[in-house]
């Protein structure tokens, strides 16, 4: 009887992550590593790297909830999304709401658990990751509410670091927000024609596809350009420059992989080639740090 009890729990809580898409945490917090240890100098302070992490978990967990509870009766509509937690009565409202107010719970938590800014910084992150969701219902311009969300993750381990702000850490911070915005945008073109119709706004609905793919190619060319700068900015060494240049690669790819008529690798550019993004910017970062 123990062991099914254990088992259901199990079961339910491998639910949850499917429902918050816990695995879309390597998207951000390689990059919240990635500020803490161009701010460190080499320095390795384990309290911190804990905090930080419990803080990325906590902010992607509420986040990520609150999305899919702002969004479920939107995503009922969508063929494409229609199959998610929400819209099939897989998890009751409540208990995303209560996930949500979980992840809040540890970035408050960790943000106290940091230093004065980490703490004073704390109602404006839960004001952007809340607010992000519905800007779709209004502008165009919601990738790039998406990207400041979400890139804020590099200033926030520069922040967690050093207590302070610095040039690197708004470098970094544009950087990952504009590549964020720059993928969502290729991601949004799997919605074009449900969008358009559902008045649900984005900049491939408001611009059409040729022009969305363009846009997100210059996106990620700035983001190359910023990534370099910040590494400029934080004294970086080549073992950094060589994640940049992968990363650069890696985006090329990732363009090339996605057409105006031919949107069928969408899903493959987007989690794929990003997750290598991320990945290759904190693992060249860390042999960076490591070599100073």
């Amino acid at each position: 009887m123990k062991f099914a009890r254990v088992e259901a729990l199990v079961a339910r809580l491998r639910v949850y992550l499917e429902l918050i898409r816990f695995e879309h945490t390597l998207f951000a917090l390689p990059f919240a590593y990635v500020g803490l240890m161009l701010a460190s100098g080499g320095r390795f302070d384990p309290a911190v790297w804990l905090w930080v992490t419990v803080a990325m978990v906590g902010a992607r967990t509420a986040a990520m909830a609150l999305n899919r509870l702002i969004d479920w009766q939107i995503d009922a509509l969508n063929p494409r999304t229609a199959g998610r937690h929400l819209p099939r009565g897989l998890v009751k409202p409540w208990e995303t709401l209560l996930l949500a107010l979980a992840g809040f719970g540890l970035l408050t938590w960790s943000a106290f658990n940091l230093n004065p800014l980490t703490a004073r910084l704390l109602p404006v992150a839960v004001f952007f990751l809340t607010a992000y969701s519905y800007t779709k219902r209004f502008t165009w311009t919601c990738h790039f509410w998406l990207g400041l969300t979400i890139g804020a993750a590099a200033a926030g381990g520069w922040i967690a670091q050093t207590g302070s702000f610095a040039p690197a850490a708004f470098l970094l911070w544009a950087a990952v927000g504009l590549w964020i915005a720059g993928f969502d945008i290729l991601y949004a073109t799997q919605d074009y024609e449900f969008d358009r119709s559902h008045n649900v706004h984005s900049l491939p609905a408001r611009f059409g596809i040729p022009a969305a793919l363009k846009a997100a190619r210059w996106l990620h060319l700035a983001t190359w350009v910023l990534f370099v700068l910040a590494g400029l900015a934080s004294g970086a060494g080549v073992w950094y420059y060589a994640g940049v240049l992968l990363v650069g690669l890696v985006l090329y790819y990732e363009h090339r992989l996605v057409g105006p008529d031919d949107l069928s690798r969408v899903n493959q550019a987007f989690f794929e080639a990003n997750v290598a993004v991320s990945t290759s910017m904190f693992f060249f970062t860390l042999l960076d740090v490591l070599n100073r």
